[in-house]
């Protein structure tokens, strides 16, 4: 019988990132204890004098004495305390660091599926807002909250030296505090998962909204969109606001009683001192005692709260960071040749055979071949290109460059075979130099031009205020999709990968520049394995092989002449394609 896993505490998840940082933690507490314990020190000395003034006995010495020894402790408890919140922070953001860093290698390593299955705003809610809020609760729960325990233990034990019954009077009021506290948690425990839906909701309308900004402004759906934009916000208003009215009556009563110890305190020393019990003195001191509790007790019953928001975070958190990430060896494959080839492939989003989208594909690309993938849309022809490039593993069969299995060989191994270039081409807040660069980050700034000419690039980029030095903008939003394709294709280019994948990649490109850039990709692909997916047919009737896909599976596959002989469903597109085509040049003919 297989042994359960025991699950790690949200702490343990938080400290294994601290690494080196680990031994800073250790003496921000032991230096926030010293601070807490040399605040002790004053009331003592306060104590000390009031003996003095009571027996009689008063000197300036004496004062000047005791006043000395609290003003150092007071020095000491300033310095320690300032020292131990250094030593916290640099230690939270240490692991606030490894953490955002980690996230993003799961993000790179996980299946593209996984990662699609979570939203822009609750992605960005984690990664930016979530993890920042750790900060505060780690940076002064950990040192402080360790500083703050032994404080009232000290005066409950210093109570008990003067007379038990100080001790147990100073307690009277944690009983009703902890029942307000336990209720509390009751009922806010269970909105927070509630509260996480809403704020993500929020975030991701947020981010949709600002994203699709001109398509709202080009369809003039301004009100309908801020509605759902002002919706999403006021929703969240309104949750907040029912969450802490529920829990307003308890909490507050948690809050103002827990920290009370002078209630029973206070009452007790007197009588005490009125029967003869204790001193004057000791009295005065049992009061102090109680009063330096209050700051303590009332950060304890904060820290508990952010406690809880805390281990939430870190389990949310988990999710992520558990997220199934793509196995892959540590050491190279031998790879001797740039064949690609496609055996039984199944493929499942879901990995439910019910929700196959390929069935059972076998499919060889030979090393220097021009393949091409066409067929209606939904057929799986993107799929087929993005399990090549191993965007997610397929659910059987398997895929192999050179002989290799692509399982077998790093991510940055098979990386470095296959350049792939999408019809949606994402470019960086970057100049377009360094957004080419990503193709080949040793190239030289000459070689990125010439990439860049190649591409057709350089007219477009010359006509810029600031040439290649021009940021994209957000997403490229400065650019036409067909420039942006044709960053693309440089990026492409200065890869120089002998495995190429082109996905509708000149789908947005102007035709005067679309005939140019496929003279460039031709040249530039010779000798290349070259995958293309088209649905401009004329771009690809000089293909070695045709491979006409329909509904996952590979209705027929030969030269152009061939399928146009053999297959219906070829033949049809290639008419539609024609047609379309002769009447886009009638449509430029008659406005000429």
């Amino acid at each position: 019988m297989a042994m359960k896993t025991e699950k790690k505490s949200f702490l343990n998840t938080l400290f294994a990132y601290a690494g080196s940082e680990k031994k800073k933690m250790i003496g921000s507490v032991i230096l926030s204890v010293l601070s807490v314990t040399a605040g002790l020190i004053p009331f003592y000395c306060m104590y000390k004098l009031i003996c003095l003034f009571v027996s009689d006995t008063v000197t300036a010495g004496g004062i000047v004495q005791w006043c000395l020894l609290a003003l150092a402790a007071y020095a000491v408890k300033i310095l320690t305390f300032t020292l131990s919140t250094a030593a916290s922070h640099s230690m939270a953001y240490t692991i606030l660091e490894k953490l955002r860093l980690r996230l993003a290698d799961r993000f790179l390593h996980a299946p593209l599926g996984n990662v699609e299955n979570h939203t822009i705003g609750e992605i960005k809610s984690m990664m930016v807002d979530k993890i920042e809020n750790l900060e505060p609760p780690l940076a002064h729960m950990i040192p402080e909250g360790a500083g703050h325990i032994v404080l009232p233990i000290v005066s409950i034990a210093a109570l008990c030296i003067i007379d038990w019954r100080l001790a147990l009077a100073s307690l009277v009021t944690f009983p009703l505090s902890l029942v307000c506290m336990a209720l509390t948690f009751k009922i806010s425990g269970k909105s927070f998962s509630k509260y996480d839906e809403s704020s993500s909701h929020m975030n991701s309308t947020i981010v949709e909204y600002i994203e699709g900004i001109d398509v709202i402004k080009a369809f003039g759906r301004a009100g309908v969109s801020y509605e759902k934009y002002a919706g999403a916000i006021t929703d969240f208003r309104t949750f907040v606001i029912k969450w802490l009215t529920s829990t307003f009556a308890t909490m507050k009563l948690s809050f103002a009683l827990f920290p009370s110890t002078l209630i029973g305190v206070l009452p007790v020393a007197l009588a005490l001192a009125n029967g003869g019990s204790i001193t004057a003195a000791q009295a005065a001191l049992a009061v102090m005692l109680s009063i330096s509790m209050v700051g303590s007790l009332a950060k304890l019953e904060v820290f508990s709260e952010n406690m809880r928001q805390v281990k939430f975070t870190v389990e949310n958190l988990e999710e992520f960071l558990e997220m199934p990430e793509l196995p892959e060896p540590k050491d190279r494959a031998k790879v001797t040749h740039t064949d690609v080839e496609l055996k039984n492939v199944r493929f499942s989003y879901t990995g439910d055979k019910k929700d196959e989208v390929l069935h059972g594909i076998d499919l060889r690309l030979p090393e220097g071949s021009f393949t091409a993938l066409v067929g209606p849309s939904g057929g799986g022809k993107s799929t087929v290109a993005k399990l090549i490039a191993r965007f997610w593993d397929v659910t059987d069969g398997e895929i192999t460059v050179g002989g290799v299995n692509v399982k077998d060989m790093p991510l940055s191994q098979l990386s470095e075979y296959v350049s792939f270039v999408t019809q949606d081409n994402f470019l960086f807040r970057c100049s377009l130099l360094e957004n080419i660069r990503l193709g080949n980050p040793n190239a030289t700034d000459e070689e990125v031009k010439v990439a860049a000419r190649a591409a057709q690039c350089e007219e477009f980029i010359a006509k810029l205020p600031q040439g290649y030095a021009t940021p994209a903008g957000e997403a490229g939003k400065r650019l036409s999709g067909g420039e942006k394709q044709r960053i693309a294709i440089a990026r492409m280019m200065l890869k120089n990968a002998p495995i190429v994948i082109l996905d509708e990649a000149t789908a947005f490109t102007d035709p005067e520049n679309e005939d140019k850039i496929q003279r460039s990709i031709a040249e530039l692909t010779k000798g290349k394995t070259l995958l293309v997916i088209a649905h401009r047919l004329s771009t690809i009737q000089n293909a070695d092989n045709i491979v006409v896909l329909k509904n996952g599976k590979i209705e027929a596959e030969g030269r152009q002449q061939e399928l146009l002989e053999s297959c219906p469903l070829y033949r049809d597109m290639w008419q539609a394609h024609i047609g379309a085509k002769n009447w886009a040049v009638s449509a430029a003919e008659k406005e000429a």
